[in-house]
């Protein structure tokens, strides 16, 4: 697997003429994030091998999803410390002893930071100069010829004690996460011939050396550096940043027409007789790494999502200043367009599956939008049809991370308030709290001003104010502000299905609403049965 900054591979082989290893292993690259792991089963435990794949699934997961206010650190630290907890119960609960234990190697790679984390004998190399080093710690005995006994693994103790480390990392550096088979059979300098050609190669050489009868199961992960990411080039150029920008201004030969938002950053510009937009950083971006940071990020996200849903956008090469460039779009905010009129149910169907397609396509890059609102939706006429595109890059943050009350309160779901990251649901309330305020001009929980902590009651159905919208898309639209996140739309994918097969959709009703109000003829009819049967009753009885 290949991608602008990492190499990786990973490969395993079971020792013997074994059929299945004990040993697992992981490795992925996410945007300017690689996580490497290797994990061996403890041999003398009768789940060995379940561990090890267990804990490799377990952290690999969790990384991709954590939160991102955490530190590398704090997650290894968490992650590694929940499922040593987790397999040393389990072990306790089936086998009334540890059995679920395994080795852990774990490499965590930001940009060009290292952050590594082991449990046990399965070594961590760093290979740089053609020199290797092992740069991980071996927790096994000193005592003379109990060299293999480990003192340490995951499951095997309540508690755990993993060895970490950090250190910066140069293009050309090689990380080897391998399980302690390997070291039995090839020596030092026959990995280093070797590990530029990655994980395979080296396992099939180890394996060919003793006849393709290893002594035991043999697995490597290979990291190779190859270069520094687009986010960090583009931070390193040295370009000053305007303090004050003025009408009529010449920059690059792109001349300052009018600010288009009040903070005088965002300005529409000409160039060559072409409107543009112009993008400079906050004046606190001068003196605050932290701004100049994320205005960094929003450049490279800007110039990166290239599709449809989004402005066009560009980071000129030769620039004078720091700054980026977006095509200027000839149209009205949807804020604007349904303080008029409220959109028409078709051209809300075609909005939402506009912003579903468009969130879909942020999360192949574990991005979210983070602002979804009429205000950041920009309305065209084309061929005679109303097409919607979505602004605002400066909103964009990983999914999972967690920014506090980040966005704009009338849109953000409940359990933001709270302190729960960013994800699919969340801005699939988001996309439904605008669908609803297109078609009723209301928001469906008042307007919340910032900083409140507001209480979000039932609200009242679409149809009570837009009887032109069908039950189905108010089910949908419903659904999609539920309060309760274990009744909203899950994922992207399941909205998206349902707007676009309205047969499907089945009504949907707030969780306190009464069965009179959810069913009215079926109560009636009940009424009605109970009523009959009672006075057949009563007749009986007067009869007798």
């Amino acid at each position: 697997m290949k991608s602008q900054m990492f190499s990786v591979s990973s490969f395993g082989l079971a020792k013997g003429k074994e059929l299945v290893s004990e040993d697992f292993a992981a490795v992925k690259v996410i945007d300017d994030l690689c996580i490497g792991i290797v994990c061996d089963g403890v041999g003398s435990a009768r789940a060995g091998g379940k561990a090890a794949r267990r804990v490799v699934n377990y952290l690999m997961n969790n990384f991709k999803t954590r939160p991102r206010s955490w530190s590398i650190e704090k997650s290894l630290r968490h992650f590694i410390n929940n499922i040593n907890s987790i397999l040393y119960r389990e072990g306790i609960d089936e086998y009334e002893r540890p059995e679920y234990v395994t080795t852990l190697s774990i490499v965590v790679i930001d940009a060009n930071r290292l952050y590594g984390a082991n449990v046990g004998d399965s070594p961590i190399y760093l290979y740089r100069n053609s020199h290797l080093q092992q740069i991980s710690f071996d927790h096994v005995s000193d005592e003379p010829g109990m060299e293999h006994v480990l003192m340490q693994a995951i499951g095997l103790s309540e508690s755990v004690d993993p060895y970490f480390f950090e250190n910066n990392l140069e293009v050309g550096d090689i990380l080897l996460l391998t399980s302690d088979g390997l070291q039995k059979v090839l020596e030092n300098r026959e990995v280093e011939n070797r590990l530029k050609f990655g994980a395979s190669t080296l396992i099939k050489t180890a394996s060919k050396k003793v006849n393709d009868d290893l002594p035991d199961d043999t697995t490597a992960v290979v990291i190779e550096i190859k270069g520094e990411s687009k986010h960090r080039k583009l931070k390193k150029i040295e370009l000053p940043i305007p303090r004050t920008l003025k009408k009529d201004e010449i920059i690059d030969g792109y001349r300052l027409l009018k600010p288009l938002i009040q903070n005088d950053r965002t300005w529409l510009a000409e160039k060559k007789g072409v409107k543009y937009v112009l993008k400079f950083p906050p004046v606190e971006a001068i003196e605050d790494e932290q701004y100049l940071d994320l205005f960094v990020k929003e450049a490279w996200n800007a110039s990166r999502l290239k599709a449809g849903f989004f402005p066009k956008a560009v980071i000129p090469k030769n620039r004078t200043q720091r700054y980026y460039v977006m095509e200027y779009l000839e149209g009205v905010t949807l804020k604007e367009l349904i303080a008029k009129k409220a959109l028409p149910v078709e051209d809300a169907i075609q909005l939402g599956k506009f912003l579903l397609h468009a969130c879909s396509f942020l999360l192949k890059y574990d991005l979210v939008h983070g602002d979804i609102k009429p205000e950041n939706i920009i309305v065209l006429k084309r061929h005679g049809k109303r097409v919607y595109k979505l602004i605002d890059f400066g909103s964009i943050v990983e999914v999972f991370s967690i920014a506090t009350r980040a966005g704009t309160p009338s849109y953000l779901a409940p359990e933001r308030f709270t302190g729960e990251p960013i994800s699919e649901q969340t801005e699939i309330f988001a996309i439904g709290v605008t669908l609803y305020e297109s078609l009723t001009k209301k928001f469906p929980y008042g307007e919340i001003e910032p900083f409140q902590t507001p209480t979000f009651k039932t609200p009242k159905p679409v149809r009570t104010y837009n009887k032109a919208v069908p039950a189905w898309l108010e089910s949908v639209v419903m659904r999609a502000i539920e309060r309760d996140k274990d009744r909203r739309y899950e994922v992207y994918s399941e909205m998206e299905y349902e707007l676009t097969h309205p047969e499907k959709v089945k009504p949907y009703y707030p969780k306190d609403i009464s069965l009179f109000e959810k069913e009215p003829i079926k109560v009636y009819r009940w009424l009605f049965i109970g009523s009959f049967l009672i006075n057949i009753l009563l007749l009986i009885l007067l009869v007798r």
